[in-house]
C-alpha cells in the first residue's frame, strides 16, 4: 500500500507537505496568564493516558522566544505529556508546528481551536475582554472568532460583574445570564443577593443558585384578565356609592398583584412588585 510521501515524491499527485517539528520537552513552556482556558486536571489525567496508550495526539502550536519555545495552543497536551512523563512513561520530544499571526490572531486561535476542551463562559468572557483592550469592535471579535455579536456582547458584560460574582460563576455556583440579571438589577448589591440565593440552594442541596424568569406572556395574560374584570366591574356598578366601588377595585387590584407576586418574577430576584414602585 503506498504511503503519502511516495504520493508526495512522484511530483504528479498533488500532495504537498506543510511541516511539523518534533521539539524537546524541556525546550517547551507555558506564559503565565497566556491560556484563555484554565487547566482541567482531570482533562489533562485523560490525555496523558493516551499519550502512556500510544494515541495519535495533535501537534501543538507555538512560537520561538528569546526563552524557548512558547506553546500557543495546547497547554493541556503539553502538562498531560509531563504527567505522563511523571508516570515513568519516555516522551522525549513533541510535535509542534509554527503558529503565524499577531497577538489578537493567538487569542481567536485558542478560543476556535477545536483541539482544545469547549470554553467556559468566564474564560471566553476574558479572552473577549482581551481583544476589546486591544481595540477590536464587538463585531470584529465577532467575525475573528466565528460567533455572533451577541454572543460577544452578553459575554463581554459578565466580565463587566463584580469580581466575586464573576466567580461565583466560574464555581459553577450561579448561572452567567443569572450573573448578568443581577448585576444588571442590583449593582455592588449582586453579590449580597447571589450570596443569599446559593446559600438558599445549598440548604437544598443544590450546588447552583437558580432564579424564576420573568414570565412576559404569563404577565400579560394575567393583567390583561384582571384589568378587563375591573373594568367588568366599574360598569356593572356604575350606581354604586364611589368610595365603595373604589374600595372593591383597590380589593381586586390587591388580589391580582398577590396573584402576580407568586407566579411573575424577573431574572435576578427582583420582584413585580418592587418594580412597580419604581
Amino acid at each position: 500500500m503506498a504511503t503519502l510521501g511516495q504520493l508526495y515524491k512522484t511530483g504528479e499527485s498533488g500532495v504537498t507537505v506543510k511541516k511539523t517539528h518534533m521539539v524537546p520537552v524541556a525546550s517547551l513552556y507555558i506564559e503565565d496568564g497566556f491560556n484563555v482556558r484554565d487547566i482541567d486536571h482531570d482533562h489533562v489525567e485523560a490525555i496523558s493516558e493516551a499519550y502512556i496508550a500510544g494515541e495519535d495526539v495533535p501537534p501543538l502550536f507555538v512560537e520561538v522566544t528569546e526563552i524557548g519555545v512558547k506553546i500557543i495552543d495546547g497547554h493541556h497536551r503539553f502538562m498531560a505529556a509531563k504527567r505522563a512523563i511523571e508516570k515513568g512513561h519516555e516522551i522525549a520530544r513533541l510535535e509542534c508546528k509554527d503558529f503565524v499571526g499577531n497577538e489578537a490572531d493567538k487569542i481567536a486561535f485558542m478560543i476556535t481551536s477545536s483541539q482544545g476542551r469547549q470554553l467556559s463562559a468566564p474564560e471566553r468572557a476574558v479572552a473577549y475582554h482581551r481583544l476589546v483592550k486591544q481595540g477590536f469592535t464587538i463585531d470584529e471579535i465577532a467575525k475573528r472568532v466565528k460567533r455572533s455579536a451577541s454572543d460577544v456582547r452578553e459575554h463581554l458584560k459578565l466580565a463587566e460583574c463584580e469580581a466575586e460574582v464573576f466567580d461565583m460563576v466560574k464555581k459553577q455556583e450561579l448561572n452567567y445570564s443569572d450573573a448578568i440579571a443581577l448585576q444588571k438589577n442590583h449593582g455592588a448589591a449582586a453579590v449580597a443577593v447571589a450570596k443569599e440565593a446559593i446559600l438558599e440552594a445549598q440548604a437544598m442541596g443544590k450546588k447552583k443558585a437558580v432564579f424564576k424568569k420573568f414570565n412576559f406572556k404569563k404577565s400579560h395574560q394575567l393583567m390583561h384578565a384582571e384589568i378587563s374584570s375591573v373594568l367588568e366591574l366599574i360598569s356593572n356598578n356604575a350606581d354604586e356609592n364611589a368610595d365603595e366601588l373604589l374600595s372593591r377595585i383597590k380589593t381586586k387590584l390587591e388580589q391580582t398583584m398577590q396573584i402576580v407576586r407568586s407566579e411573575v418574577w424577573v431574572t435576578g430576584g427582583d420582584k413585580v412588585e418592587e418594580l412597580s414602585n419604581g
